[in-house]
Order: structure tokens, then sequence, then C-alpha cells
């Protein structure tokens, strides 16, 4: 996966922890996933999981979760022609305003701006 917004991709590819929870999460993206559940497949302790995966990844677990349901979310948008609604629950999403929210934060545009800049003219 390539780097989103400034996270350190690459610390997916040198630590054997983090490639197993990528390869979780790629796999299981559109369920939801408890910061516990990913502290295990980490094999890590919950209380020092959040700092471990911040350090070397270089934001929060839940912000970069976010972050890769929103890149399935345009993969989506740009394959097929789901509502968006359809689209926010497909990557794991289970609130529309969080859906929307997170796709802004990350893309600068809302889902339906984004849909509309696909569109063939």
């Amino acid at each position: 996966m390539s780097e989103l917004n400034g996270t350190n991709g690459r610390a997916f590819d040198y630590h054997p922890r983090l490639k197993r929870l990528h390869q979780y999460v790629e796999q299981n993206y559109s369920v939801p996933i408890s910061l516990k559940e990913a502290a295990g497949i980490a094999a890590l302790e919950s209380s020092y999981f959040s700092s471990y995966f911040r350090a070397k990844v270089g934001i929060t677990f839940t912000g970069w979760l976010r972050q890769v349901r929103v890149k399935k979310a345009m993969e989506l948008m740009r394959a097929r022609d789901f509502s968006i609604t359809e689209v926010a629950y497909e990557v794991g999403f289970a609130d529309l305003t969080m859906f929307g929210r997170a796709f802004k934060k990350y893309t600068r545009m809302t889902p339906r701006e984004f849909k509309k800049s696909i569109l063939p003219c």
C-alpha cells in the first residue's frame, strides 16, 4: 500500500509485527477491528501497542485504519457504481457521518465530490 498523508508506509516492511497487522487489515478492513484485536495480531500488549504503532507509522492505529478504509472506498468508487452509502458500509464504516468526515479529512473532498470527479463527462 502506498503511503497515506505522511504516514511511514515502510514501517510495515521493516517490522514483522506491523507487517502481520497490515496483512490482516488488508483482508479484513470491512469488519470492525478493535485496538485490542490489533495489538493481539501484532503480538503486543494492548497498553504498549498504541505508542509502538504511532512511533513506527507516524499516526494512531485508528487514524491509519480510517485512511486504509478511505483508500479502499476510493478504489471501490472507481471500480463500480455503488451509492456512497453502500461504499461506506462496504469498507467498514458503520456511520455515514464518520465516513464523510474521514473521507474529507484525507482527500479534501466529500465522497460526493470525489464520485463526481471520476465520472465520465
